[in-house]
């Protein structure tokens, strides 16, 4: 048993700044959006892809992307005839290429373009130097090593100067160094970029020196990774060196000789696969029963990892961020952006100094010793066991809409975000959906998916159950006679349609106004609310007549209050007749001027002396109520001419039948 074992951890070891900020895409992307895949595994870790996975987010492959998909283009980056693929797919596209690895793009792309011919110095097989062939739009080679590049020399670039040679940004320093030498004094025309990513460089670096003072290495990262794999060598020319992927391999690793032990990782491991390793190595060779006060500082480290749930008490809140104390040596942050699902919401009205708060690891930076938490993603946890719940019970929930999406939207419930179709969130088609953003709205959860903590929901089925249940309410309490309030919902040349709140009834032309009108939109416009009386009402039919004429209103009865026989009023010429002409009184009540009462003489013609708008002075020669008709007379008002002809009897009854026909 060695107690005097050193472990010693490379400063560089784990995430570069390119796997990072794909990592970061990724989980604010899986934040607010459905249907979120990778093109190909974010990065060369298992462990993380596994996380992804649990968390909806899967990889795929070109020919597997659909429309409804948001594709995250990963830290290595693609070809340039990916993005035109995935262009005419129409799917939404994050890109989350390295920019270091963009920077190489340019420059292919830029030299390619001169005519040149590119040489990459990389693992041909891997995506990175794919997609950097794939920016070339002339001839381009790839060479693993100094001998493969004079090989390349000899027998394909013959004769050759515009050549220019970069390599992949993970490519063995080492290697690199010796290909440049060579080319310098072979191929003194040729320009040389050097685009190994300086993380890399100083990894390397890094790790070769730490090896040189170790008895053993290990490296910690996937077991495809291009730049752990280049870690190994470099290390291997040192010390006995070691590849795993996790704490559990360590098992079968002798370590039970080395004094010094280095650890390495590759630039695609998460720390907390590296203190878990740090952590069980430790374990494996000091393995004291007694108390160790190394192992007793690491316990009150309580190992943090991505995913993992904890508590912390809150130290202090200002609008970016929170601190929280985990009990642990590292100090927790919470981004204001992660306290809550409502992006109005403040953080001094969420949390409070002395608030002790469940949290989840979004990121551990044991270097820096801060830990980025979460507290809205523990809220939507346990908010989606609510969710569930709610689906078991058939409950309606009440959400408000944070996004419009393609396909539908997205509602905030207890912190999840529900997604409801389209198809279940309009009223009708050609719905703008837009109209919904920031509504408060009610809906049921119609599916859940635990394993991708996934909903969706149906604004339209509470709609369709609350009508069915006032129609139902509306058909046992109404009753003919009753004045009630709708909305006007549709108008039609014979009448309107009014919404009375789970019930349509019908306002027919001729119950619409007393007034006369050409179409019912002059009375009422959609979207009016009007109080309409029941006119008639079938439960079984489930049809309803309204009338929307108010009796205080009838024109007759206010015509009988104000008017009466022998009286000479003015009225004005609203239409002609063969047979006289119709004269408008008051608003909805008109009287005849039979052809015989317009003059003392005979008129063979009412347009030659009355034409529509002329305003008449007459007298009130007779009123029938009962029929609702009145005989109006100028001739009454005039002086009588001697010796001139009047209408004979057939004439007159002639004109009584047209006037009935009229009426």
């Amino acid at each position: 048993m060695l107690t005097k074992c050193k472990i010693l951890v490379a400063k560089t070891a784990g995430f570069c700044f390119g796997v990072d900020r794909a990592i970061k895409i990724v989980y604010n992307e899986l934040d607010i959006r459905n249907n979120v895949v990778t093109l190909g595994p974010i990065i060369h870790n298992g462990n993380v892809v596994a996380d992804l996975e649990k968390r909806g987010c899967k990889a795929v492959e070109l020919g597997e992307v659909t429309k409804d998909n948001t594709v995250i283009i990963r830290s290595h980056g693609v070809a340039q005839s990916v993005y035109h693929r995935l262009d005419e797919i129409g799917c939404r596209v994050v890109d989350a290429t390295c920019p270091f690895v963009e920077r190489i793009h340019k420059t292919a792309a830029d030299c390619s373009a001169k005519g040149m011919t590119v040489l990459i110095a990389g693992d041909p097989s891997h995506p990175e130097v794919e997609g950097i062939r794939g920016h070339c739009s002339g001839d381009s080679f790839v060479f693993d090593g100094c001998e493969e590049l004079e090989n390349l020399v000899k027998t394909r670039l013959q004769g050759q100067k515009k050549l220019a040679i970069l390599a992949q940004t993970t490519y063995n320093k080492k290697k690199w160094e010796e290909c440049c030498r060579f080319a310098e004094r072979e191929l003194p025309e040729a320009e040389i970029f050097h685009t190994i990513c300086s993380a890399t460089s100083k990894r390397q670096t890094e790790a070769a020196e730490l090896a040189k003072a170790a008895d053993v290495m290990v490296i910690v990262g996937g077991k495809h990774s291009s730049n752990t794999h280049k870690l190994k060598a470099v290390c291997e020319d040192y010390c006995p060196t070691y590849l795993i992927e996790g704490a559990e391999e360590l098992e079968g690793i002798d370590l039970s000789a080395a004094k010094i032990i280095g650890i390495s990782a590759g630039a695609s491991t998460p720390a907390y696969i590296i203190k878990e390793v740090e952590r069980t190595m430790s374990e494996i060779i000091n393995n004291e029963e007694e108390f160790n006060f190394e192992e007793a500082m690491e316990a009150s480290l309580k190992p943090i990892h991505i995913g993992k749930r904890v508590q912390g008490t809150v130290l202090s809140v200002n609008s970016n961020e929170v601190w929280v104390d985990l009990g642990t040596k590292q100090q927790g942050i919470i981004p204001a952006a992660e306290l809550s699902d409502d992006p109005g919401a403040k953080a001094e009205d969420i949390v409070k100094v002395g608030d002790v708060v469940d949290l989840i690891v979004l990121k551990p930076n044991d270097q820096e010793g801060i830990v980025t938490l979460s507290k809205k993603r523990v809220d939507a946890a346990v908010g989606f066991e609510k969710i569930m719940a709610a689906k078991e019970e058939d409950a309606v929930l009440t959400g408000v809409v944070t996004n419009v999406i393609k396909g539908g939207v997205l509602v905030s419930c207890f912190g999840v975000k529900v997604f409801i179709p389209a198809s279940h969130a309009a009223p009708k088609r050609d719905f703008d959906l837009n109209t919904l953003l920031r509504q408060q709205v009610e809906f049921k959860i119609i599916e859940v998916n635990e394993q991708k903590q996934r909903a969706v929901g149906s604004i339209r089925l509470v709609a369709k159950e609350q009508r069915a249940a006032a129609q139902s309410a509306f058909f046992e309490n109404t009753k003919v006679g009753d004045t009630v309030n709708g909305e006007v919902k549709s108008i039609t040349d014979y009448g309107v349609f009014v919404d009375l709140g789970g019930v349509d009834g019908l306002v027919r032309r001729a119950d619409l106004s007393w007034n006369r009108f050409k179409h019912p939109s002059e009375i009422v416009s959609v979207g009016d609310k009007i109080d309409v009386v029941i006119k008639d009402i079938d439960p079984e039919t489930k049809k309803v007549a309204l009338t929307y004429k108010k009796d205080s209103e009838n024109p007759w009865e206010i015509f009988r209050a104000n008017y009466e026989q022998g009286q000479v009023i003015k009225a004005t010429v609203v239409s002609i007749t063969s047979f006289g002409a119709f004269a408008q009184i008051i608003n909805g009540v008109d009287g005849l001027i039979h052809i015989s009462q317009i003059a003392n003489k005979r008129v063979d013609n009412v347009a030659d002396i009355l034409k529509v708008g002329d305003e008449v002075e007459v007298k009130i020669t007779e009123i029938d109520a009962e029929k609702k008709r009145i005989s109006l007379s100028m001739r009454a008002l005039l002086p009588e001419e001697e010796d001139e002809a009047v209408y004979d009897t057939d004439e007159a009854d002639e004109a009584e039948e047209a006037e009935e026909t009229e009426e």
